[in-house]
């Protein structure tokens, strides 16, 4: 029989820690040590939420607690800039997988300039991966460090990097419309859109200058060998999780239209068992998704004949964090890709 995973979890009771914690008590493989927090340090996971049924869990500790030499893995579910900390001391037989954006830039003045920190550990950005799961299979078992990418550009780049990688569009006109639940903004959400309804109103934010706009144009440019800079828009939507984002292309060539770019990805998707589409020209919803580790994608027709409206769902603290930061781990261990997914 093969050995369980050693695993340890810092962020444990935020949004996306809790469902790292539910997704690992399923997986076979999976043993959790360490449940890492501050504020909840000494308490049961099941007093932090209830819905957690799994006995014999761990107590929330602090990391500094953490006896590494016993773990394999760490997922840091952590504020921007902690995650640079932790890696500065991790032994290296521990594999991170980072939700945070600490390794998703791999040009540290744009991670300063973006996110306001200095990064502290220069050196491993270059020995760190960008993981999408479904583009990274053959290189993410050689990495130590794997950085999640952030909820919005993975509903973004599923569709669009296999058409900007074979030329199929535009990469000088695409815009993005996201619409996201309100987990995606963390605990702290109430404090971040203050004396706003989040319950009751559609709020746009980040508006020219969303944080995820650099990671976005940076995997794009790379598969494309051009200096790509899309449009971008997120917003804030009256309910907890999901993302359904709404992109608009421009394709080239006279013989591209609609159903060809929709017959092209769901070829290029085939193999990918997280990656469902709709039927032609017929729209979606987030709850299509919910609660699942799926992308569902829909292609639909414009007025314009070289005009296409791509729509892209996903649960943002599954597919967009927790499940692809699982799908990564069964990724690098060999293990099946599905394990405590599905």
């Amino acid at each position: 029989m093969r050995d369980s995973l050693k695993v340890a979890i810092a962020g444990a009771t935020g949004f996306v820690g809790i469902q790292l914690i539910k997704i690992l008590t399923k997986h076979p493989y999976a043993k959790i040590l360490y449940l890492c927090g501050t504020k909840s340090v000494g308490k049961k996971i099941n007093r932090i939420d209830k819905t957690i049924k799994k006995k014999g869990l761990p107590k929330i500790t602090n990391i500094s607690k953490v006896k590494w030499s016993k773990i394999d893995v760490l997922f840091t579910a952590l504020p921007d800039g902690e995650a640079q900390k932790i890696s500065l001391d991790l032994p290296i037989h521990v594999k991170l997988i980072d939700l945070s954006a600490d390794f998703r830039l791999k040009n540290f003045n744009e991670y300063k300039k973006w996110y306001k920190i200095e990064h502290r550990n220069k050196k491993l950005i270059k020995d760190s991966l960008y993981s999408i799961s479904e583009f990274k299979r053959k290189e993410i078992p050689n990495f130590k460090i794997i950085a999640c990418p952030g909820c919005y550009p993975t509903s973004v780049q599923l569709p669009l990097i296999p058409l900007v990688k074979n030329n199929l569009i535009n990469v000088k006109n695409i815009i993005i419309d996201s619409k996201s639940g309100y987990s995606g903004g963390g605990k702290n959400i109430k404090k971040k859109f203050k004396g706003t309804d989040i319950n009751n109103t559609v709020t746009p934010y980040g508006v020219g200058l969303h944080r995820h706009m650099p990671e976005i144009d940076q995997e794009l440019s790379k598969v494309s060998n051009k200096n790509i800079k899309v449009s971008f828009t997120p917003h804030l939507i009256p309910m907890f999780r999901g993302i359904l984002s709404t992109i608009y292309i421009e394709t080239v060539g006279k013989k591209n239209n609609a159903k060809k770019i929709y017959n092209f990805l769901k070829k290029f998707h085939k193999k990918n068992i997280f990656i469902k589409f709709s039927k032609f020209n017929k729209s979606i919803s987030t709850g299509d998704v919910i609660n699942t580790n799926f992308c569902k994608i829909s292609v639909c027709e414009n007025r314009q004949k070289n005009n296409i409206i791509i729509f892209s769902a996903i649960d943002n603290l599954i597919k967009g964090a927790s499940g692809q930061a699982v799908q990564n781990m069964n990724i690098a261990y060999k293990f099946k890709e599905t394990l405590g997914l599905i």
